[in-house]
């Protein structure tokens, strides 16, 4: 759930767990810039709390400044420049920093290099730790069309193996200022490409920071994370955590509105807190993602008013204790209304108890032609974790997920 702060889940890594990721050939512009992460970088102000991130020369040896920004060997500068890639020109080099003045934030800002082997189970499971701001059980400015509290209903565990039931699922990985942090996602069917679909449905909170930050980095997905519903520890073989793969994101789209509005705890943005992203295996090229894990959820947009729908289910990795992330949970109940502010979309209430970690997880509902559909995904939650609220997709989710099915 995104307890409105990014209901994603951030945890600083130990120096101790610090490594460098394996230099890549230069294959594209995604797969162009093998460089190395810690899940520590500088703080969001731009002072460098622990050494940020650092990359690894063709020798093997690991490079950084003494401020603990990122510095590039020159040879890799050298590659990358025959493919018309300039990291020195390329925005002045601010792709490089968390320093919010610099930060890239706009919507063509995002970029997203592929380091393979980055996101081992140990790293996987550093991302399991709860955010530090959830949001409060009544949220501040809440009016309009609102019903009352839905009761606290407990979320349930799902039964193993997750790809039987719920095969469209999984978790996000990604970096952000704090360190290494998690979300939830979900496939979704790609109009342009029937049946391959590559696309990626989560909130928009789990890719941009909002009106503060800018796009965070090593965004990847894995379907039916952890499937097997097993112990996860730095020795747990990555077949077991990622069975069908790591997706790295290879485009991004988030509303406008999540841009210039969305905040650490929702903000005005929290009723366009959806994003779509375009993802390609780790690996190269294959199957599409669609075909590797064998299912993909049509998306519902303007779906029937609240009293008209039956139920929705939520589904997640929740992070936030009592929960640990590694387990996916789901939790059934019908709608209620929840209006941020009067003059914005109206968003789905449900009661449940999943924590931080299940933001970004798809909430499905029947659909006009009586089949499973996405309609919402989890946004905001309260510090007790009693409910969960979501976007109502409109016109605004329809641009960008027509605009990522055109990448």
């Amino acid at each position: 759930m995104r307890p409105i702060r990014p209901a994603c889940t951030a945890t600083r890594r130990r120096s101790a767990r610090r490594r460098s990721a394996p230099l890549l050939s230069v294959v594209g512009l995604t797969a162009a810039l093998a460089l190395t992460a810690t899940a520590c970088g500088p703080t969001e102000d731009g002072a460098s709390g622990t050494p940020g991130a650092r990359t690894t020369n063709s020798a093997g040896t690991s490079g950084g400044s003494a401020d603990g920004k990122i510095t590039i060997p020159d040879d890799l500068k050298d590659r990358l420049k025959e493919h018309g890639v300039d990291l020195d020109k390329w925005k002045n080099g601010e792709w490089k920093n968390w320093n919010k003045d610099d930060w890239l934030r706009e919507a063509g800002d995002f970029i997203n290099p592929i380091i393979a082997g980055l996101w081992d189970p140990d790293r996987m499971k550093d991302a399991d730790k709860p955010p530090k701001q959830p949001v409060d059980n009544d949220i501040s400015g809440d009016k309009g069309v609102t019903d009352p509290t839905p009761a606290r209903l407990p979320a349930k565990a799902v039964k193993a193996p997750y790809h039987s039931s719920a095969a469209e699922s999984g978790r996000l990985l990604f970096d952000g200022p704090e360190g290494s942090m998690a979300c939830s996602a979900t496939v979704v069917k790609d109009p342009a490409h029937p049946g391959k679909s590559n696309l990626v449905w989560t909130a928009g909170h789990c890719v941009h920071a909002g009106a503060k930050g800018g796009w965070y980095r090593n965004i990847a997905f894995v379907p039916s994370y952890n499937d097997q519903a097993k112990p996860v520890s730095k020795s747990t073989p990555r077949e077991q955590v990622a069975p069908y793969g790591v997706w790295w994101a290879k485009s991004a789209l988030t509303s406008d509105q999540w841009i210039s509005q969305g905040g650490p705890t929702g903000g005005d943005g929290a009723p366009y807190d959806f994003a779509v992203l375009s993802v390609t295996p780790e690996g190269g090229a294959g199957k599409s993602l669609e075909e590797t894990v064998g299912s993909a959820l049509p998306v519902e947009f303007d779906a029937p008013a609240v009293p008209k729908i039956a139920n929705m289910q939520a589904t997640g990795y929740p992070a936030a204790p009592p929960f640990d992330g590694e387990r996916m949970f789901q939790c059934t109940d019908k709608p209620g209304r929840l209006s941020v502010k009067p003059a914005q979309p109206t968003m789905y209430r449900i009661g449940c108890t999943m924590t931080g970690g299940s933001s970004g997880g798809g909430w499905v509902a029947q659909g006009q032609d009586g089949k499973p559909a996405l309609v919402s995904n989890t946004s905001i939650g309260p510090v007790t974790a009693g409910w969960l609220a979501g976007p109502r997709l409109g016109p605004e989710a329809k641009a960008i997920y027509d605009k990522a099915g055109k990448k």
